[in-house]
């Protein structure tokens, strides 16, 4: 291996020769050391060579001060730590040179040899610091760029499977309505019937999954509207009001605000969600009790509390994501946990949040709009 390309280089301008050799024999063996007497040679060095790691320049020459080469040089080598020699103090040079020249550290002659080499050591450090984070956040950049690539990729991916799984799903929904119509036996009719239960699952599994994947990518158009507050127990879906009926529950409505803000189409398909899964999991005989108020933080928000069994907050923030294939917590219940994802998406969508908490006695889902 090349023991020149592997040291760090160094760049000494200087317009007295004496000097150059005394800084070179001081670095020789640890850096590639480059001299330049004048700036001229030195911006010719800088044009040839990338990989310059450190600067030490002397303040006082003939055509271009210290300062002024350093500042140039930031132009084409960024990263380079710079140093300045200067053989007096004079604050106002050193001031612009730590401002113009953006120097690491001025050093004045003459040098003492272990504090400079010391400085330099340093200087060096900090640029292949620099280097590394570059390369990192590089890294970083690509990786971003894939992931992004994936996620779009994966959303396309699951539009188009989506829109090819409900064309031959409607094919099939179509004969087995016109199958029906036609004279068949006892048997045939509950085939028929089978059929057409487990394709009316499967679409309302596939419009799931597409109202994630169009919430998630932005494509659910939102048109807020301001609405009366009595709306919200209005046109409760028919199998909820079975399910209520059948549990022998009441759904309340408890509002401190006239009207509210929202997408109604949006909002009623959250609500209708929610409401399930109130009526579901909640107590035969039990009130749920939806309420319309403002919080501390002037939000609006529409609560639906259900008296029930409580949820500890890692299973609260599993059910809050979508997909969710969990025995346990789904207690073999049919579906694919898609409810409070779907209400997710839609909250996000209105630039709104959701979160479910325990309450005394129950549960209560908050829908908060902005």
């Amino acid at each position: 291996m090349d023991t020149e390309t592997t040291k760090p280089t160094l760049l000494c301008l200087d317009d007295e020769s004496d000097n150059l050799e005394a800084l070179e024999r001081v670095f020789r063996k640890k850096y590639n050391v480059l001299k330049a007497t004048s700036a001229e040679k030195a911006f010719e060095i800088l044009d040839n060579r990338l990989d310059i790691a450190v600067i030490i320049s002397d303040q006082r020459m003939p055509a271009i001060t210290g300062v002024e080469f350093l500042e140039k040089s930031i132009l084409s080598h960024p990263d380079t730590s710079r140093i300045l020699l200067t053989g007096y103090t004079d604050i106002e040079s050193v001031i612009a040179a730590v401002n113009k020249g953006q120097i690491f550290r001025y050093i004045t002659k003459p040098w003492d040899s272990i504090d400079l080499i010391n400085t330099v050591d340093q200087a060096t450090e900090k640029y292949l610091l620099k280097l590394t984070l570059k390369e990192k956040n590089r890294e970083l950049e690509v990786a971003l760029n894939e992931l992004k690539s994936l996620d779009k990729s994966k959303n396309q991916f699951m539009i188009l499977i989506n829109h090819e799984l409900k064309t031959p799903l409607t094919t099939i929904l179509s004969f087995a309505a016109l199958l029906k119509e036609t004279l068949l036996s006892e048997e045939q009719t509950l085939f028929t019937d089978r059929i057409m239960r487990s394709s009316e699952k499967l679409r309302t599994i596939i419009d799931d999954v597409l109202l994630i994947v169009k919430g998630e990518v932005g494509l659910i158009p939102v048109k807020k509207d301001w609405v009366s507050t009595d709306w919200l127990i209005k046109n409760i879906p028919p199998e909820i009001s079975q399910l209520l009926k059948f549990k022998n529950q009441e759904i309340k409505l408890s509002a401190t605000l006239d009207s509210i803000e929202i997408d109604q189409h949006l909002t009623q398909n959250l609500l209708s969600r929610a409401l399930h899964n109130a009526t579901k999991f909640g107590l035969p005989d039990s009130l749920i009790e939806i309420k319309v108020y403002k919080d501390l933080n002037y939000q609006a928000v529409i609560s639906i509390n259900n008296k029930g069994p409580t949820i500890s907050p890692g299973i609260i923030e599993k059910i809050m994501q979508p997909f969710l294939l969990d025995e346990n917590i789904m207690n073999h219940s049919v579906g694919m946990g898609l409810g409070l994802s779907i209400c997710n998406s839609l909250m996000k969508c209105q630039n709104g949040e959701l979160s479910v908490v325990n309450n005394s006695g129950g549960v209560s889902v908050l829908f908060k709009f902005r």
